[in-house]
């Protein structure tokens, strides 16, 4: 029989621009989404460790991320 023992995710995630808005509105509706992903991950107590931010030229943001998959234990993926 088979069972898991430790899961992780890791996600290379992009926040793109909106193209029916303003170039400087879209910017703020990226920042505004990235936090709010950040704080949806700490108020559902996902166990994650962001490993790379990146501002794209475009004003995109590029997310790769470490996360706990289904609340299952996260052994050793999650250390620094």
């Amino acid at each position: 029989m088979k069972r898991i023992e430790s899961a992780c995710l890791l996600q290379t995630i992009h926040f793109k621009l909106k193209d029916d808005l303003e170039r400087d509105a879209a910017e703020r509706r990226v920042q505004t989404e990235v936090a709010c992903f950040k704080d949806h991950l700490k108020q559902t107590r996902t166990r994650y460790v962001l490993e790379e931010e990146q501002a794209q030229q475009d004003g995109s943001v590029i997310l790769r991320i470490r996360k706990q998959y289904n609340k299952y234990s996260v052994g050793n993926y999650l250390k620094a």
